[in-house]
C-alpha cells in the first residue's frame, strides 16, 4: 500500500513526506559544491509535474519514458525537473553569507560545554561526594553521553570549515577545521577531498563516496543466493537485525576511513591510473591515509600527509595524557565519547541518505539536482538544532549549496521547498526517538536497490530499496 502524503506547501506544490505505512561528470578540486554544480539539469515541463507521470520531456523536446517508478512504499515517482540556478535564485542574498567571528563564538561555547562537563565530574563525581560505585558508574556513562554531544557539535563546525561555509577565507577555513577534525582523530585534508566527491555525485551508484547501497545482485552474493532467489528467502530475524546495526554504528566511521567499506568500488577507472588493482577493504590499498591511495589524484599527495601530521600530533597528545594519568581514566573521558561522536556521524550519515522513499540513480541516468534531491531532513530536536548545529535538519539544503552556513541554513531551506516541491523529503515526526527509530527501519527496510517492476527505458536506471522482510514492494520477480 503506498505511503499517505502529508504537505505544508498548497497542493499545487506537494512536499512529499514519509508516514510509516542528462549525466554530468564533475570534476573539480574545491570541495565546495557550490561552484561545482552543472547547470544543466533538467528544464521544467508541463510532461513532469505530476508524481504519476510516465514520461518526461529534455531540454531538446525529447520525450523520455520511465514506466511506473514506485518507490518502497508504494509512491509514484518522476525525476526532479527544476534547475540547480532555480534553487540558487530562491536563496535570500544574506543566507550565503559567512562569519569567521560568528563561527568562532559557537566554537568557543561547544569547548567551555566540553570543559566545564570535564570540570564538573572530575571533581564532583568521586568517592568523596558520591561514595555509591553503581552512581559513579552511572554519572560517568552520562558524561560520556553529553560530551559525545558537545564533540560532534565541533565536529560539525570541522565539517563546515571543510565545504568553505565557516568563513570567506580558504586559509580560515582549513587552518581551523584541521585543528578541530585531527582533535577527533579525522584527517581533515583527506576526508574533505573524498567527502567533495561524495557531494559531486550523491545518489549515483558508479561515483558516490558514501552508503553506495548494494544492488540486488551484490546483496544475493552476501546471502549467498541467486539475484532471483532473494524474494523467496525467509526474513531476517530482528536480533540479526540489531547486530549488523550496532557493528554499523560502532566501527562503521573507522572501517571507512580504512576500507572506503561504503563507497564505490570502481577504481580502476580512476583517470591517473592509481587505481589499477585496488579495491575496498583491509589490504586493498583504498583508504584515507595513504597518499597513493585511488580516492586521490597525484596533487592530492601533501594535503594527506598534512592530515596524517594532524593525527600524528594528536595521537602524541593522547598518548601524553595516558602515560600521565592512566589509560582507564583517559578512555572515560576521551575514547568513549570520541565512540559517541562515530556513533552519531555514522547514524547522521546513514539516516540522510537512506529511507525507503531515495531513489539511487545508475551513471546514465543521475546528475547532479537528481543526487542533491535523494536526501532527506529529519528532526532531532534540541540535541539536532542546537548541539549539531542543524546538520540534521537542514541536509537536503546543504546538498544543493554547501557554503551556506549552518545559521543561515533553515531559512535557506524554507526558500527551496517551493522549487522543489513534491521531490523535497523529510521526516520530522516524533523528534528524537522518531530518528532513532528510522535508523532499525532503514536497516530493515532498505536491503538492496533495483529498478521498479514496472520501469521502462529510462526508467531502468533509477532505483528504489527493496527488502525480503515482506515491507513495502515486494521485490521484483523479473530481476533487470
Amino acid at each position: 500500500m503506498a505511503a499517505p502524503f502529508t504537505t505544508s506547501l498548497p497542493a499545487k506544490n506537494p512536499v512529499l513526506r514519509r508516514t510509516l505505512t542528462a549525466n554530468t561528470d564533475l570534476d573539480i578540486s574545491t570541495p565546495s559544491t557550490a561552484m561545482g554544480s552543472p547547470m544543466d539539469s533538467p528544464r521544467h515541463s508541463a510532461s513532469s509535474t505530476s508524481l504519476s507521470s510516465l514520461a518526461s520531456e529534455h531540454a531538446n523536446g525529447e520525450k523520455v519514458h520511465y514506466g511506473k517508478l514506485l518507490d518502497t512504499y508504494g509512491n509514484e515517482f518522476t525525476p526532479p525537473d527544476f534547475t540547480i540556478k532555480d534553487i540558487r535564485d530562491a536563496i535570500p542574498k544574506h543566507c550565503f553569507e559567512r562569519s569567521a567571528l560568528r563561527g568562532y563564538a559557537y566554537i568557543i561555547r561547544d569547548i567551555i560545554l566540553l570543559a566545564t562537563t570535564f570540570t564538573l565530574w572530575y571533581n564532583l563525581v568521586t568517592p568523596e561526594y558520591v561514595p555509591s560505585k553503581p552512581a559513579r558508574a552511572a554519572l560517568w556513562g552520562l558524561y560520556t553521553v553529553l560530551q559525545g554531544f558537545f564533540g560532534t557539535g565541533l565536529w560539525v563546525i570541522a565539517h563546515e570549515c571543510g565545504h568553505g561555509a565557516f568563513s570567506a577565507s580558504k586559509t580560515i577555513n582549513n587552518l581551523t577545521g584541521w585543528v578541530l577534525h585531527s582533535a577527533l582523530l579525522v584527517p581533515y585534508f583527506s576526508w574533505q577531498m573524498s567527502h567533495s566527491k561524495h557531494h559531486k555525485a550523491t545518489g549515483n551508484m558508479e561515483r558516490d563516496m558514501v552508503f553506495v547501497p548494494r544492488t540486488r545482485e551484490q546483496h544475493a552474493t552476501r546471502v549467498g543466493r541467486l539475484a532471483h532467489e532473494l524474494a523467496e528467502l525467509a526474513e531476517e530475524t530482528p536480533i540479526y537485525t540489531l547486530l549488523m546495526l550496532l557493528g554499523q554504528q560502532v566501527i562503521g566511521w573507522p572501517n571507512y576511513l580504512m576500507t572506503n567499506v561504503t563507497g564505490h568500488n570502481n577504481h580502476e577507472r580512476q583517470r591517473e591510473g592509481r587505481g589499477k588493482g585496488k579495491h575496498n577493504g583491509f589490504g586493498g590499498g583504498v583508504n584515507h591515509f595513504d597518499p597513493r591511495s585511488p580516492i586521490y589524484d597525484d596533487r592530492d599527495a601533501i594535503k594527506v600527509v598534512l592530515s596524517d601530521i594532524g593525527l600524528a600530533i594528536a595521537i602524541g597528545g593522547l598518548v601524553y595524557l595516558g602515560n600521565r594519568f592512566g589509560w582507564a581514566n583517559l578512555a572515560v573521558w576521551y575514547f568513549i565519547p570520541y565512540l559517541w561522536v562515530n556513533h552519531w556521524l555514522v547514524a547522521i550519515t546513514f539516516l540522510q541518505h537512506t529511507d525507503p522513499t531515495l531513489p539511487h540513480y545508475t551513471g546514465d541516468q543521475w546528475n547532479f539536482v537528481r543526487g542533491a534531491a535523494a536526501t532527506i531532513d529529519r528532526e532531532m530536536g534540541f540535541i539536532g538544532r542546537h548541539l549539531f548545529h542543524g546538520i540534521i535538519e537542514t541536509h537536503v539544503l546543504h546538498h544543493y549549496v554547501s557554503t551556506i552556513p549552518f545559521y543561515n541554513a533553515d531559512e535557506a531551506t524554507e526558500a527551496i521547498k517551493p522549487v522543489m516541491g513534491k521531490h523535497y523529503r523529510a521526516d520530522t515526526r516524533d523528534g528524537p526517538w522518531g530518528f532513532i527509530r528510522s535508523m532499525w527501519t532503514a536497516a530493515r527496510v532498505c536491503q538492496w536497490v533495483e529498478p521498479s517492476e514496472g520501469a521502462e527505458g529510462a526508467g531502468k536506471g533509477i532505483l528504489f530499496f527493496r527488502n525480503r522482510n515482506g515491507i513495502g514492494i515486494k521485490p521484483s520477480s523479473n530481476p533487470q
